[in-house]
């Protein structure tokens, strides 16, 4: 018979986790004695029970064991803890100095605003009104830039619409109004101007 999957949680009742707590025991010691032989592995296991017993195995002397294992442990947070100071002060020191690049970041904009100019200089004036006077003309470039390119493209819109119409009365057989003839034939209205009756000319 095929047994079902245990689920991993507390068992409830205490005789049942007591049986548990034994067999799983021995089988985890049993397990860490074959890993010990079969890998020539130094193996120790401490396991204290619900109410505070101490159970252990090691293929070697345990105390020994513990002290190995402090010593390792303890070198290896020492190593391990310096570069993370290390990188932790950089960053600190990182944080500072963008910071202090910020606030003179947003000093600067606020004199360009024409704020806190109190304890600025002759020079320091001179130098900001310059900056401004360069960003305007900069300013004033890109704005006629955008004005003679928008004309442009409202002349080509002009040439387009004029070549639409022109095709357009080709196709009805109309000549295009304000557009010339080509052609030399005299226009039947008189364009002279007359003051009085009108005289029979030759």
């Amino acid at each position: 018979m095929v047994r079902g999957k245990i689920q991993i949680k507390k068992i409830e009742n205490k005789t049942s986790r007591q049986v548990t707590f034994s067999k799983r025991r021995s089988g985890l010691f049993k397990k860490a004695h074959e890993l010990s032989v079969l890998c020539d592995a130094q193996v120790a296991a401490m396991i204290f029970s619900q109410k505070g017993r101490l159970y252990e195995f090691a293929n070697s002397d345990i105390k020994k064991t513990i002290k190995r294992y402090a010593e390792y442990k303890g070198a290896y947070f020492v190593a391990d803890s310096k570069p993370i100071e290390q990188y932790v002060q950089g960053i600190k020191k990182e944080m500072e100095t963008m910071v202090k690049k910020i606030e003179v970041l947003q000093a600067h904009n606020r004199k360009l605003m024409g704020q806190s100019l109190s304890f600025c200089s002759v020079k320091e004036l001179q130098e900001i009104a310059t900056k401004l006077e360069k960003s305007l003309h900069i300013v004033r470039s890109r704005k006629a830039k955008l004005y003679e390119d928008e004309v442009e493209k409202l002349k080509a819109k002009e040439m387009e619409l004029k070549d639409e119409r022109v095709r357009l009365c080709a196709r009805i057989g109309e000549r295009p109004m304000g557009m010339p003839t080509g052609s030399k034939e005299k226009e039947d209205v008189e364009t002279d101007l007359f003051i009085g009756f009108p005289k029979n000319r030759p």
